[in-house]
């Protein structure tokens, strides 16, 4: 069974199949946000997918590891082996693709438990959490900035998952961490700021920043831990943040 050249077609096929054989797949990341928002599609929001992410349950990854081959993937031995519990890759040779699936957890810049959230959607993460994963990068880029303003303007904050941002459920994590909140808060900024470079309509804009706006409001407002207090003391006298090793390219050898 090959895989598809369309990576959206490719992410669908593969779903579909997962659902058929009862395995958890949830996608995350750029092709994640495509699925859920038609803005894009706009020529200036528009970017290349060069891989697909998942978050799959850890205790799973036994059938995962058996029905990425199925599908024409070739697993990445060695790295699968030292970071199975957490962690899988699988790559598409014919299309240079790689697939890269987090098991319950997602590591990054910062850490997210997912375990409890795949339920709650039927293809993709939640909205908030697709955001989330985009908002918690440090070293963030342009494909990332796209990816948040077609989710703002897309969708709506709100108190719930579904087709709404889940403004408390981000307000609450960015409050029980100082490290999230100083990550999430700096984007948000960045974000508001890059707005006008993606040929956006003035009613476009307005909407954005609106929802943007909404959302600081509802992580300065959500009651901050204890800890959070603490950590917020030392402030950026120390890193907050992880830096993860740049992403390996897809490879020939299945040893590698």
């Amino acid at each position: 069974m090959s895989a598809l050249p369309n990576v959206q077609d490719e992410a669908r096929r593969i779903l579909r199949a997962a659902s058929e054989k009862k395995v958890t797949l949830r996608l995350l990341g750029g092709v994640g946000v495509a699925m859920r928002c038609p803005s894009t599609a706009k020529d200036t929001l528009r970017r290349h997918y060069v891989d697909m992410d998942f978050v799959a349950h850890e205790k799973q990854s036994k059938a995962i590891n058996e029905f990425f081959p199925e599908m024409g993937y070739v697993p990445r031995v060695r790295f699968n082996a030292m970071n199975g519990r957490k962690r899988l890759i699988f790559n598409d040779i014919a299309n240079q693709r790689r697939v890269d699936i987090f098991l319950d957890v997602f590591e990054m810049s910062h850490r997210f438990n997912f375990a409890d959230r795949l339920a709650l959607e039927r293809d993709t993460l939640p909205l908030a959490d697709l955001l989330a994963t985009k908002l918690q990068i440090f070293e963030i880029n342009d494909k990332d900035f796209k990816d948040m303003t077609a989710l703002f303007l897309d969708h709506d904050v709100g108190q719930a998952d579904g087709e709404t941002i889940n403004g408390a459920y981000i307000a609450k994590i960015a409050s029980n961490d100082w490290g999230v909140y100083k990550t999430f808060t700096s984007n948000l900024d960045k974000l508001v700021m890059r707005l006008e470079a993606y040929g956006l309509s003035p009613a476009e804009l307005d909407v954005a920043r609106t929802r943007m706006r909404k959302l600081a409001d509802m992580i300065e407002a959500h009651p901050k831990s204890m800890s959070w207090k603490l950590r917020a003391r030392v402030g950026d006298k120390v890193p907050w943040y992880e830096l993860p090793e740049a992403d390996k390219a897809v490879v020939v050898s299945e040893l590698d």
